[in-house]
């Protein structure tokens, strides 16, 4: 009679050894602000599934890709391919990409003017200074008109690359999270959501001028290549990528940072 309860607490034992068999704790990088909250979300689901996410915040472009390349972090979630591929190339990581996340339009912002036409010659205009982000600014305003950059620059643009500047505009090349507080000093300035968001800018009301959200510039999840078929990051693309996720972005956002999936 008392080898049947022992084969039960056996039988438990290995049923819970395997759960937490099951279960994998992850940090992932993000900067804060939408990034972060729309990760919460997604901790939530994840862990659900047995995958518990510890996120990790930014306030820069940079350090989530060089922790997440020296294995302080299992996976970021905060830039676009350009930026990815221009690191990649320039420090030498190995990171991919293994799903996309949100699309965040970039913004031409101004507590100066209502409108582009308002500018004035000699007008400065603030964009950031990382090249992927700087040459989407300027092809940002070369799309309103307001200069030319050389056929060959590319998504990489630099001011270096203006071929026509009809207004003499100045440009001034700052760090992208610095660029909301810039707004008093400078005429215009490009920004993106992830940075206008938290400063009480929304790109639907305060934007003077929005990017086309049809563009290369869509946000990627990244980790190691080494890690890319890895069984957590299918349960974290399945938490991000579901329906509660995306009804939270159109909820809390309401259409200024737009799911990719």
């Amino acid at each position: 009679m008392l080898r049947f309860p022992k084969l039960l607490i056996a039988l438990f034992a290995v049923a819970a050894l395997a759960a937490h068999a099951e279960d994998k704790s992850v940090k992932i990088g993000v900067t804060a602000g939408p990034h972060a909250q729309i990760m919460e979300q997604v901790k939530k689901l994840a862990e659900k599934d047995g995958l518990k996410i510890q996120i990790v915040e930014f306030s820069d472009y940079v350090q989530p890709n060089a922790a997440l390349a020296a294995g302080d972090l299992d996976a970021n979630s905060y830039q676009h391919q350009p930026y990815l591929d221009n690191q990649n190339r320039d420090r030498g990581y190995k990171l991919v990409t293994v799903g996309t996340s949100v699309t965040f339009p970039m913004g031409l912002y101004s507590k100066k003017v209502k409108s582009l036409a308002e500018l004035a010659p000699g007008a400065t205009v603030a964009v950031p200074n990382d090249p992927t982000n700087g040459g989407r600014a300027l092809l940002l305003l070369e799309k309103k008109g307001l200069l030319k950059l050389k056929p060959e620059a590319g998504l990489k643009a630099t001011p270096l690359d203006i071929s026509d500047n009809p207004k003499k505009l100045r440009i001034k090349e700052l760090d992208a999270a610095q660029l909301p507080r810039t707004l008093a000093d400078v005429d215009i300035a490009a920004i993106n959501t992830n940075y206008a968001l938290p400063a009480g800018l929304n790109p639907v009301k305060d934007a003077i001028a929005l990017e086309d959200l049809k563009g290369p510039y869509v946000n990627v999840i990244v980790v190691r290549e080494k890690d890319r078929d890895a069984a957590w990051v299918k349960t974290l693309l399945k938490a991000y990528h579901s329906a509660e996720v995306r009804k939270f972005i159109e909820t809390e956002f309401k259409g200024s940072v737009i799911a990719s999936w």
